[in-house]
């Protein structure tokens, strides 16, 4: 339905149907927003693996899925103090059987590449995505507000960089990975994430405003690489999109790219200097 209309337009379709679905999840309760995050992190290891299998190579999907979104749910319920630390190591042999499921798939020529890229699906976006649990949980308690004001500042820089790059983009950031990306692109994101985390300072306080800025700075720089991570994945397998399943987007591994590259380093970030 949404052919008949330009990008630009698909784009702002899109985000005014998913910004309030988003925002009410994180915002409502701590397990609304963990199962926003359980069928985000689920479609895109599902695209992850979809791409990979473009390439030729046969990563064993199921697996790789049940047990990253395992390791999600397990951050999690940790996090909400429901199970002890001790539990957690159930993810090292999970994820070690890796090895041993392999030994039973027949017709498989490249063997390890399958379980590199079975892991790497794991590594790549159930990692972050169950980082993002401590992040949340960084205050000792569920705070919707540090989700949420990161994920403000993150819009702010995409939306920043894609207004001012398609208007007035002339050198180009990364030709080889990305032939669109430009310096004045990430000028533009990067103004525009740090005027949005001052205004996101003044309501959010649960962190002071020097920590948000660093959040915006973060945001900026990790965001960006992990677009064009995300931009060199698709070059390599000769596709635009990771999927089409978010009209003006892509798929979900095109929209959360950058979100999964900083997550880590805005965790650490909080963990060092809070």
């Amino acid at each position: 339905m949404l052919n008949n209309y330009n990008n630009r337009t698909r784009r702002t379709i899109s985000a005014l149907v998913a910004i309030p679905i988003v925002m009410g999840a994180i915002y409502w309760s701590p397990w609304s927003y963990f199962l926003l995050f359980l069928l985000i992190a689920f479609l895109t290891m599902l695209e992850f693996y979809q791409l990979i299998k473009l390439q030729g190579a046969s990563p064993l999907r199921l697996w790789g899925i049940v047990s990253g979104l395992l390791t999600y749910t397990l951050v999690f319920i940790w996090m909400q103090g429901l199970v002890q630390l001790q539990l957690l190591y159930i993810i090292i042999p999970l994820i070690a059987l890796t090895y041993f499921i392999q030994l039973y798939k027949k017709a498989n020529t490249a063997p390890f590449t399958s379980i590199a890229y079975t892991m790497l699906g794991i590594i790549y976006v159930s990692v972050p995505f169950s980082l993002l649990h401590l992040l949340a949980f960084a205050k000792g308690f569920y705070s919707y507000r540090i989700v949420l004001g990161t994920i403000f500042i993150l819009w702010a820089n995409d939306i920043g960089a894609y207004m001012i790059g398609s208007r007035m983009g002339k050198h180009l950031l990364f030709k080889r990975i990305s032939p669109k990306k430009s310096w004045e692109g990430s000028l533009g994101g990067a103004i525009m994430a740090l005027l949005v985390s001052y205004g996101v300072a003044h309501y959010y306080t649960i962190l002071c405003l020097w920590q948000w800025l660093g959040i915006a700075g973060i945001t900026v720089v990790a965001g960006t690489y992990g677009d064009l991570v995300e931009s060199l994945l698709k070059r390599s397998m000769n596709v635009k999109d990771s999927g089409t399943i978010i009209p003006g987007h892509g798929g979900f591994l095109d929209r959360f790219d950058s979100f999964l590259m900083a997550i880590p380093f805005l965790l650490a970030f909080i963990k060092l200097f809070s």
